[in-house]
């Protein structure tokens, strides 16, 4: 292999090696390290093992494995075409799909009667399946050297390595890492403040359309929909190449490094930021200033930053920041006061979200009730739901969020 190394480095590659290693050693005629006919079983178990965890067939795996593969090929070809690349890379590549394709080719039953044959077992080895649920280019091409074209699409539109894998992230422990399952929350579910949403997605448009987007702060009444509009972009826009990573406050002092990191990359990032707000001399102030005003540095034009807050003023204030006539104040202390106030300002836009009315928050008790299929008269649905918004946490589309699951939990506890 001269690219695709890294299709085979991780626990089912490595078990599948160390499998075929053994059987070609037992067959051999050598007499040194020579494995026993139970070393091959116990090879054989534990790649039936660790395929079985992923739930795919090998074949299935075996291409997932590909499309995802992260190498000088696939990262190349994300931005340039297959005529601008050398000669040496496409050959590179068609030699290692040649191998590739043999390996698909053997059949999980075929290695397990090989397994049978070395160890001599006298019953019968369970093979994984090798069902194939899914029907790519490649399962459907019987010469995948010659699928270059359709590998390199495919390439282009979801990218390679953790971002093909994965279309939400959290930054932890100085690395991006994937989010298996990301809120399916949907833009039709989010109900209100219609105006507010048409500019995020505005916006969104223009990021993935490769133009200037703006950094955006969503400021506003806590349960308006704030943040479920930032992760609702995801199930929008995840098709087309739109990526979210989520950054905790703490960790803001990194974000010149996660943006040198997505710099180069064809997908378009979000870094979504939630509930921020800032003391006095706050290093992530710092550096999240940089970021929103640039530096030295080009801007990264596949990356902004959305960021909710219930503060409009993103950095606390206290009256005794305020301007005194003592010999040890700050002579410009005004500057420093309107350096803290303007902060927020620097967010290219910024969406306000006011507190819901009764209208407005019946109108999404409503909505919710419709989606979940709660029947019950909407004269009796309405009185319990502000009923509940008293009793609780007032109005807003987290309490009705709230009031529906509880409502749907209660009536289907007495239908059955």
């Amino acid at each position: 292999m001269l690219l695709y190394q890294s299709v085979f480095q991780n626990s089912v590659g490595e078990a599948y090696l160390n499998l075929l290693h053994n059987l070609y050693i037992f067959s051999s005629e050598t007499k040194i390290n020579r494995p026993t006919a139970i070393d091959c079983l116990q090879a054989y178990s534990n790649w039936f093992k660790t395929l079985a965890t992923t739930n795919q067939s090998w074949q299935d795996y075996l291409i997932n494995q590909i499309l995802t593969d992260h190498n000088p090929f696939s990262q190349k070809i994300q931005t340039q075409s297959l005529e601008s690349l050398t000669p040496s890379l496409i050959n590179a590549v068609k030699h290692d799909l040649k191998i590739l394709q043999n390996i698909y080719n053997c059949s999980t039953e075929k290695i397990s009667q090989w397994v049978t044959t070395a160890s001599q077992y006298p019953g019968e080895i369970v093979y994984w399946s090798d069902s194939s649920s899914s029907k790519t280019f490649l399962h459907q091409n019987t010469d995948w050297s010659t699928a270059l074209t359709e590998l390199a699409d495919y390439y282009q539109q979801h990218g390679t390595g953790i971002f093909a894998k994965y279309r939400a992230f959290r930054w932890e422990q100085g690395e991006l890492r994937g989010i298996a399952n990301p809120d399916p929350i949907k833009l039709s579910e989010i109900i209100g403040y219609d105006s507010q949403k048409q500019a995020l997605v505005q916006n969104t448009e223009f990021l993935l359309g490769g133009y200037c987007a703006l950094h955006i702060l969503l400021y506003g009444s806590r349960g308006s929909g704030k943040s479920s509009l930032v992760k609702a972009l995801l199930s929008e826009y995840g098709d087309r190449g739109l990526r979210l990573i989520e950054v905790n406050k703490s960790t803001l002092y990194n974000l010149p490094i996660i943006i040198e990191q997505l710099r180069n990359v064809p997908q378009k990032f979000i870094i979504f930021v939630d509930d921020l707000s800032f003391e006095e001399d706050d290093d992530a102030f710092k550096a999240l200033k940089v970021v929103l005003e640039g530096n030295i540095t080009a801007r990264a034009n596949n990356v902004v930053v959305y960021a909710t807050s219930n503060r409009r003023h993103l950095i606390r204030e206290f009256f005794a920041d305020r301007p005194r006539p003592q010999d040890r104040d700050e002579i410009h202390n005004w500057d420093t006061v309107q350096e803290k106030l303007s902060f927020s300002d620097r967010f290219g836009l910024t969406l306000t979200f006011e507190p819901a009315n009764q209208t407005t928050y019946l109108d999404i008790v409503n909505h919710l009730a419709q989606q979940a299929a709660i029947d019950l008269p909407q004269a009796e649905l309405e009185f319990r739901a502000k009923q509940w918004s008293t009793r609780h946490n007032g109005r807003s589309g987290r309490t009705a969020k709230q009031f529906i699951d509880y409502l749907k939990a209660e009536l289907g506890m007495i239908q059955n």
